[in-house]
């Protein structure tokens, strides 16, 4: 069965353009999920919405969108009408420029979607803008209306084709000053450095996402397994926290476990190759936040 896309429309760059279609990345579909029963009877329940003064039920076509202008005033917006508000990012991806990828702060990134064209009279067009994309080592900046709200994308080749990231607007990400201003700097002994700096080295190993498994909805499959069987679910020892208060002795400590932990296979750090160092994102300046291109 074909993916099924979330937006259709097209890229453009420049003169040149394409039809294409945008994929989710990711998939939540495998995730368990509840209902909300009613205790006593164990029925579902359903949501509804009610007028606030009349509290009378509001059945769906009665309901519209209001914009509040003051106290109990709105202004109604009918769903027609935002409709009718065309932008060319509705249904086209226009690349407005390029940005060295590592400039982007990693802040700015919000949702990741694959970029494949639609039909096969746009794949050699397309072919064409990812290779240039690729070939330049840059990464593209577009407009993009996504429910109805205009977004910046950020275009990077990915394998056959590309990959779309839409990015947060520059008021969206909040200034780390106001979080960080309250960290002081202090003077520690060196060799506390170099302790942290061991057991890091001996942590070393390549992103590999399949290595973290969900231990949460694990738990939860294992307790709803356990109360469909009727059996009480087997509570695991918890790991109780160290009484080590004495930083150095923390460290310490923790370089003894790796190393107990580590004992009779060794793993060599990992190897810096052409291709990680190509997929590698530099760490972004310390800069004020600001709308990427």
């Amino acid at each position: 069965m074909a993916e099924r896309t979330v937006w259709k429309g097209h890229i453009k760059l420049s003169l040149v353009s394409c039809a294409v279609g945008l994929y989710p990345s990711t998939s939540s579909g495998g995730k368990i999920r509840f209902n909300t029963l009613n205790r006593k009877t164990g029925n579902r329940v359903k949501r509804q919405f009610i007028d606030s003064e009349t509290e009378k039920v509001v059945e769906s076509e009665d309901q519209v969108k209001g914009f509040a202008v003051g106290k109990g005033s709105y202004i109604q917006v009918e769903d027609e009408e935002l409709d009718a508000l065309k932008l060319e990012s509705t249904h086209t991806i226009d690349i407005e420029s390029f940005v060295p990828r590592e400039e982007v702060d990693e802040r700015f990134l919000d949702t990741a979607y694959y970029i494949a064209p639609t039909d096969k009279v746009s794949n050699e067009a397309f072919c064409v803008i990812r290779d240039a994309i690729r070939d330049k080592g840059m990464a593209g900046i577009a407009r993009i209306v996504l429910a109805r709200r205009e977004r910046m994308i950020l275009l990077e080749p990915l394998d056959e084709g590309l990959v779309g990231t839409t990015l947060h607007a520059a008021d969206e990400v909040r200034d780390e000053d106001k979080v960080f201003d309250e960290i002081s700097e202090v003077k520690y002994p060196k060799e506390m450095k170099d302790l942290a700096a061991h057991i890091i080295e001996s942590k070393a190993a390549h992103f590999d996402p399949k290595q973290f498994d969900d231990r949460y909805e694990e738990a939860v499959a294992e307790l709803l397994k356990s109360k469909q069987a009727g059996k009480p679910l087997k509570e695991e020892p918890s790991e109780k926290p160290s009484n080590v208060v004495n930083l150095m002795d923390a460290l310490k400590r923790s370089v003894s476990a790796e190393k107990a932990g580590s004992a009779g296979k060794k793993t060599a750090p990992p190897k810096k190759t052409a291709a990680k160092s190509k997929a590698a994102k530099k760490p972004a300046p310390k800069t004020k936040a600001r709308k990427a291109g």
